[in-house]
């Protein structure tokens, strides 16, 4: 006898459908990593087992598309991320702005300070737009990224900036639109959250 399958609806299952039975510290640094002890309803209509997950628990970013509309030109930085070393990549790499929420900042807080500490660009929240809001990896980090367009003149801007005590050292660069684009194309854009805001800005800049 032939069975059928129903599927079910897109995103059918809710907050609700899960039970958090615990959480435990792991690894308390600069960063956290936390056991999640977790079952789920199932396709079928089952619950899961308990399953333990661990998560690398990162506080939430905002990230900024510094974009100048009159000239058509965006604002990207270049910095060198340790975190690229294992790939066996470019371990300096262009990105949009972008900074982890300190106590009590907004998203647009953040943005506005991490423009003006990493590429000296002051950013008017009248002139900010938010674009989306993204997981960079729940497979196994908590981190919600904030994506905003930041509308800004990029005449005299350039340098090199970023904060001594977080040992940064921020190269800022001004380029064409059709220029970023032809570096994400060439592959020489390989961060998740400029690729993104980069392709949003492919499809929007003309209504900008």
């Amino acid at each position: 006898m032939k069975h059928t399958f129903t599927s079910p609806p897109i995103l059918g299952y809710t907050q609700n459908d899960y039970t958090l039975h615990n959480k435990e510290t792991l690894y308390q640094g600069f960063f956290k990593v936390d056991g999640y002890h977790v079952s789920h309803k199932k396709y079928d209509g089952s619950v899961s087992e308990v399953i333990s997950r661990e998560v690398f628990e990162r506080e939430d970013a905002v990230v900024v598309i510094p974009y100048d509309p009159a000239l058509d030109q965006v604002i990207l930085i270049e910095q060198f991320r340790a975190g690229a070393i294992r790939y066996g990549g470019n371990p300096w790499l262009l990105e949009f702005v972008a900074g982890m929420f300190e106590k009590h900042e907004s998203p647009i807080d953040v943005a506005i300070r991490e423009a003006k500490e990493e590429a000296n660009i002051d950013i008017a929240p009248e002139n900010m737009q938010k674009v989306m809001t993204y997981l960079s990896s729940p497979g196994g980090m908590s981190e919600a990224m904030h994506v905003y367009l930041a509308k800004v003149s990029s005449e005299n801007i350039g340098g090199v900036f970023g904060l001594d005590e977080e040992h940064e050292d921020i190269l800022v660069h001004v380029i064409k639109r059709e220029q970023a684009m032809a570096l994400l194309s060439e592959g020489k854009i390989t961060n998740a959250a400029t690729i993104i805001g980069l392709q949003w800005l492919a499809l929007n800049y003309q209504t900008l």
